[in-house]
């Protein structure tokens, strides 16, 4: 029963790592809502692990290590082919000749930073409480919303915008940004007062612009974080 209940949250994980494996199939078919779907799933997964590795004791290294490479694929490797597709097929480059095309590549760009992100949080003991950097799950979410917001558009959003920012969110990944955690430990209004304004933000802003909401979002998230988060 003892090795049951140890393998409880690596077999989450394990869903995890598959949710994120369904996203990378949807996001090559340019089916973004279902891109969108599965790495929430993946979220939900990612933060029920660790959940259940708290209740019932059952942290592992091979659990941190299996975490990170699920994190890696879902929230690293998925955005960055969401992205690709969209790059060459539902932005401006669409139609170009094969040299303005190959901009698209520049969205591979996430999983490798993404990576750069999760091995240094594995090493770094600066972030226990809170992060050093953007974390690979809400760079994760900006890009479904970017993604989203470029459909909304009509196509007719800059490709070479969004290759900026995958630049500069690529360099936010492994910065030294100090950044506040957003789960919850408790309940309690005036601990978590930045992350009950950003679940109430999430809310208005997927009410008004659907999934697209995710990247303002992340963007209020990260001028909070400058705002007001303290070096670990």
């Amino acid at each position: 029963m003892n090795v049951i209940v140890k393998n409880i949250p690596n077999s989450i994980t394990c869903l995890n790592l598959l949710s994120g494996c369904f996203a990378c199939i949807f996001a090559f078919q340019g089916e973004y809502d279902w891109v969108a779907l599965c790495i929430g799933l993946s979220a939900l997964f990612d933060f029920l692990d660790g959940m259940a590795a708290r209740v019932l004791h059952a942290y592992s290294p091979l659990g941190k290590e299996l975490d990170s490479l699920a994190d890696l694929i879902s929230f690293g490797l998925a955005p960055g082919f969401m992205v690709m597709y969209f790059l060459a097929h539902d932005s401006l480059f669409h139609g170009l000749d094969d040299y303005q095309s190959w901009w698209a590549l520049s969205a591979l760009l996430i999983p490798v930073f993404s990576a750069l992100r999760l091995a240094k949080f594995n090493i770094d003991t600066r972030q226990a409480t809170s992060f050093i950097g953007l974390p690979v799950p809400a760079n994760a979410l900006f890009w479904i919303g970017i993604c989203q917001a470029g459909l909304n558009l009509e196509n007719k959003i800059c490709g070479y915008a969004i290759v900026l920012l995958v630049i500069l969110f690529s360099l936010l990944l492994v910065s030294e940004l100090p950044m506040f955690s957003l789960k919850f430990k408790n309940l309690k209004f005036k601990e978590n007062l930045l992350r009950y304004l950003i679940l109430i933000a999430a809310v208005i802003f997927l009410v008004f612009f659907g999934l697209a909401g995710l990247a303002a979002t992340i963007g209020l998230y990260i001028i909070l974080s400058l705002l007001t988060a303290k070096k670990p």
